[in-house]
């Protein structure tokens, strides 16, 4: 047997849950394990229903599956949300003091989940109280342990001598881990080295976490029932890193030769300005020298401004937002299409409309990149698959910007963003950088920044240079960048950017296009972060002799129709599969392959997707029971 193992840990927004999830992933990862964990929490600040679900695996793991292994619990609204989802055999760890609290008394419960939950403890003639969920969970299966981690804290303080611990909640996480640890019997080194790690900038803090993990641990090896599960430590894999799904981006950027990034926050997006700021002074190779310049700016229209005028400049420049302050920079967008200015906008989707779910994920905003902007320019759009992906990626999107001298908008999204992940190294050396037509100096006073090429491409002078003198207005301009509504030369300058679309198509390899993972009759096409949990159900399928064929397209605009058409050539039934409602990849698909997908697999509940549900539904279909339409909602 393979092991596959989930964990979570839920409390109240702001508790700790993600620095537990980040001990017990580093745990994992210190003994050879494949991790995949996400996390997921409301738009608030403070008190709301916060969690972390980890997946452990011997084997390469890209998703979460339904259900779970192992819940610890430290307050009452995570009990009630997620006991039910425990897996047969699985385990719960709560604290003991929660046991008489009232469905009606946790005040963050939304009116129709309360209704649901009342609903099924009446249907199981169980009390509207913790201790009634705990009960239909022990009768599912599920191992109960209780442990009040406030006493804990008081023995702890009496034994450090230190009477301020005994009233710090906060270590109710590191607590729990390290419950869950002891009972796992995990080697406590382990658990040691990645506390240590987590709060290496604050000895003090690390300190006392040490002596709560130990405590906890021992606590745990001493009280606890040992449940038979044993984990070997594996040997490492080489070259594997445990990343925060945001590194991709953020490291590539720095490596592509970024040195210019502004953004205002924003959820997903900020987390990656927030890692180029604490790692701005890293220096890259004699031939990137210097560090990335990051900005906060008074708005999202300010940010993509700034990140235009500094690449005016010939610096590699960039911003990243979310849906709503994506909208905002539309207008500066399509200055910078008519100006041929080569800017990267990294865009981390989330789930709309308007605000919508604005800490959840979501695909909603393929057709807003594509068709946003004044008027018809050439754009390109990107998409990235995962984390590792991701880098490379970015790296090769300022590639594109500035030799086709387009904006190009990087889809990224929430699911990504939010994950913890186990992957391979990222490869420098195969980071290539390529400028296009960027001059640095002009030989004559007869410097024309948009003369007619061959290829539609003309050279581009940086700010400053002599010789160099050039014009940008947002209105149609003649070669020189001066004003003109000449219709002749309108024709002219419409056909000099939109022939670049097909010359796009013709110079960016088809395999940076599309990815074909596998062949088979049905064959899966989708884009972005759908990758993992599709990759993942499609192994699943092949361990029932079930073989499925996978298309990514990474390349969304220009679409790549004849590449695409060319793949499909031998599938009977096409799959879409996304995280959107209306299946905005299948549109494209009609649009320009006249052919409609056969099945859509969405999702829109603000919950990535897992393996478990594709791989069901795929079985459905190739079964031949599915709906043409298949929508999933699993998910708290």
């Amino acid at each position: 047997m393979i092991t596959d193992f989930t964990w979570m840990i839920g409390g109240p927004q702001g508790s700790g849950v993600e620095t537990a999830a980040n001990i017990f992933s580093q745990v994992f990862s210190k003994m050879g394990y494949q991790i995949f964990g996400k996390r997921e929490y409301y738009s608030n600040i403070k008190g709301e229903h916060s969690y972390f679900a980890v997946r452990v695996s011997e084997k390469q793991i890209r998703s979460s599956v339904k259900g779970t292994n192992m819940l610890i619990a430290f307050d009452a609204e995570t009990i009630f949300r997620h006991a039910d989802d425990v897996l047969e055999n699985g385990i719960i760890i709560y604290d003991s003091t929660l046991e008489n609290v009232k469905v009606s008394d946790v005040i963050t419960f939304d009116n129709d989940f309360k209704e649901r939950l009342g609903n099924l403890l009446k249907s199981k003639n169980k009390e509207d109280t913790v201790k009634g969920i705990l009960e239909l969970a022990s009768e599912n299966g599920t191992s109960i342990h209780s442990v009040s981690f406030r006493s804990l804290l008081a023995e702890l303080s009496e034994k450090l001598e230190n009477p301020r611990i005994k009233n710090m909640s906060r270590m109710f996480n590191v607590l729990g881990v390290s419950l869950s640890l002891g009972l796992l019997m995990i080697p406590s080194e382990k658990l040691t080295e990645s506390v240590n790690s987590i709060f290496s900038k604050k000895k003090s803090i690390a300190e006392m976490n040490v002596s709560a993990a130990n405590f906890a641990y021992n606590y745990a090896t001493a009280k606890f029932d040992n449940i038979g599960l044993k984990f070997e430590e594996k040997e490492i894999e080489e070259n594997t890193l445990l990343v925060q799904g945001y590194y991709g981006t953020s490291i590539g950027k720095i490596i592509a030769g970024c040195r210019f990034q502004s953004y205002y926050p924003i959820t997903p997006a900020t987390d990656e300005s927030n890692f180029l700021e604490t790692n701005e002074i890293l220096e890259i190779n004699e031939d990137r020298p210097g560090s990335t310049l990051v900005i906060q700016t008074e708005d999202e229209i300010s940010a993509i401004g700034m990140a235009i005028g500094s690449s005016l400049t010939g610096v590699r420049s960039a911003t990243c937002t979310s849906g709503p302050g994506f909208v905002l920079m539309i207008e500066c967008l399509s200055w910078a299409g008519i100006n041929e200015v080569p800017v990267v906008i990294t865009f981390y989707q989330r789930s709309g409309p308007s605000t919508g779910l604005p800490t959840r994920h979501g695909q909603d905003d393929l057709m807003c990149a594509i068709n946003s902007g004044v008027g018809e320019f050439p754009r390109i759009v990107y998409a990235s698959g995962s984390v590792s992906d991701s880098f490379y990626d970015t790296t090769q999107v300022f590639n594109y910007a500035d030799v086709f001298q387009v904006p190009v908008i990087h889809m990224m999204d929430k699911f990504i963003a939010s994950s913890v992940t186990t992957c391979q190294r990222f490869d420098e050396t195969r980071v290539n950088i390529d400028r296009g037509k960027l001059l640095n100096e002009i030989p004559s006073d007869n410097y024309r920044r948009f003369e007619h090429t061959e290829d539609g491409l003309s050279p581009r002078s940086k700010l400053g240079l002599e010789n160099g003198i050039f014009w940008n207005t947002g209105d149609e301009s003649d070669i020189q960048g001066h004003i003109s509504e000449d219709p002749v030369n309108r024709v002219q300058m419409m056909d000099k950017r939109q022939s670049r679309l097909d010359y796009i198509l013709e110079k960016i390899p088809e395999t940076e296009q599309i990815v074909k993972h596998s062949e088979g009759d049905f064959c899966v096409v989708s884009w972005g972060s759908t990758q993992g949990p599709i990759l993942d159900a499609i192994e699943m399928l092949k361990d029932d002799g079930i073989n499925i064929g996978f298309v990514e397209v990474k390349l969304l605009e220009p679409f790549p129709k004849e590449f695409l058409k060319k793949l499909f050539s031998n599938s009977k039934t096409i799959i879409d599969i996304e995280a959107n409602y209306t299946g905005q990849l299948g549109s494209l698909i009609r649009q320009n392959l006249e052919k409609d997908p056969d099945y859509y697999i969405l999702k829109f509940t603000g919950r990535p997707m897992t393996c478990t549900e594709l791989y069901d539904t795929l079985k459905k279909i190739v079964n031949g029971t599915a709906q043409k339409r298949e929508v999933l909602t699993y998910g708290a």
